[in-house]
């Protein structure tokens, strides 16, 4: 963790960057907003909202509640609004970002191939999730981000706790109860968890769209496969105990003052191609500077912890293991973390997963949908990493334009019921 600091240091002792590496290419000005400052410097409309869960965790939340026009006057868009029951309601579509990421990933392209952008265009109420822990849900009730306490979650939190919150705040701005959800690795993760776990959330979700899905970490290769065999005692020493890769001045100035600069595009380039799972070819390298300015967004320690436990144990798609067994049957009343129940998750599911993907595998995806009980659609795209799913250049035809193709379906077919 101290190399970016090292290197940022080592700049500005030997003279301004701006004077060693003047070869800068084209810089995208969203690479110093905030996500609502993004939506609407593309012309959308953008809310934003904080929603306090159980435990106290004080989350932030945007909103695309349509397109950039109202759509009033499309006779499909109409269809849409008045179909939710025979109101102006766009149906809502909630998208949950993945692991180290923020609600800036789902409009980090251009509008015409993020799915934020798409959908608000397409008719939908679109509401992006930001996990507790990143870059914009560092506040608590009573705990301060500084302290040890406010660090100890992971996914297993995020599923008993945000999911159900977010969707009681949607359901009380909107009055619609049930929404569409798609996630993205994490994200999927959160989703199987609440689905598999709490019955009041299954009966809230339409869909589940599951973008490069995560459960089982069987076959999980990669930079976090080295992080899953270090000793303890080193990891501790590396990451501490709180958080884990935040945004701060570091990732900023990585993104916005080094990554448009020509010298360092091969380093930046690469260094997400080596994260994600290597394919040059459809890689988006244009926005370069907007996805390493916003991303890493931050977690705990405890949540890649968490990923590393279900890795190293094989023993299957289990909550966090607490480390002893008094503190495990404290949490779970009984020795050991219990496994999460796929087979539970009944809500109708379309997968998207990809051959180039270190972190959502083949092999492990297929285990999953093998006990996921109600799959709609599912596909394989050999050429994919785990971020093509989100920022590769042919996403739109690829994803995007299949799950908004699978929401008008749906709509269309609860129109006729």
């Amino acid at each position: 963790m101290w190399w970016p600091f090292a290197t940022a240091c080592f700049l500005h002792a030997i003279g301004n960057v701006h004077c060693l590496f003047p070869e800068v290419r084209s810089d995208n000005p969203e690479t110093g907003m905030n996500v609502s400052q993004m939506i609407s410097y593309w012309g959308y409309p953008s809310k934003e909202y904080e929603v306090t869960t159980e435990d106290g965790y004080i989350l932030a939340m945007n909103r695309i509640p349509h397109g950039r026009t109202d759509g009033h006057h499309s006779e499909i868009l109409l269809l849409k609004v008045l179909c939710v029951s025979f109101s102006l309601r766009r149906p809502v579509v909630f998208l949950q970002h993945g692991f180290l990421m923020s609600a800036s990933c789902w409009i980090a392209n251009l509008p015409n191939n993020s799915l934020g952008f798409l959908l608000a265009d397409a008719g939908y109420d679109v509401w992006l999730g930001n996990s507790r822990g990143n870059v914009w849900s560092r506040k608590h009730v009573h705990l301060s981000p500084h302290s040890k306490q406010f660090w100890e979650f992971s996914y297993d939190e995020m599923a008993k706790y945000d999911l159900p919150a977010i969707l009681d705040l949607i359901n009380k701005e909107t009055r619609q109860k049930k929404v569409y959800y798609v996630g993205h690795s994490q994200g999927t993760t959160i989703g199987f968890v609440a689905m598999s776990t709490n019955p009041k959330v299954s009966e809230r979700i339409k869909i589940n769209f599951s973008i490069a899905p995560i459960s089982i970490l069987n076959h999980l290769h990669g930079p976090f496969l080295a992080l899953a065999h270090l000793p303890k005692t080193l990891f501790k020493i590396i990451f501490g105990e709180k958080e884990f890769f935040p945004n701060g001045y570091v990732t900023r100035f990585i993104g916005h003052q080094l990554c448009n600069r020509e010298f360092f595009s091969t380093i930046c380039d690469n260094f997400l191609l080596v994260m994600a799972g290597f394919n040059t070819i459809n890689f988006n390298k244009s926005r370069i500077d907007v996805y390493l300015s916003q991303n890493p967004a931050g977690s705990s320690v405890q949540d890649i912890q968490h990923f590393l436990q279900v890795q190293i144990s094989n023993l299957g798609f289990a909550a966090y293991d607490w480390g002893s067994l008094a503190l495990n049957m404290k949490h779970y009343n009984q020795s050991s973390p219990p496994l999460y129940d796929t087979s539970k998750v009944e809500v109708p599911t379309a997968v998207w997963f990809g051959e180039k993907d270190p972190l959502s595998h083949p092999k492990d995806v297929e285990v999953l949908l093998s006990k996921v009980p109600n799959v709609i659609h599912r596909k394989f795209v050999p050429s994919y990493n785990h971020l093509d799913f989100l920022w590769g250049m042919d996403s739109y035809a690829q994803v995007f334009s299949e799950i908004i193709a699978i929401l008008d379906h749906h709509l269309e077919n609860s129109k006729k019921t």
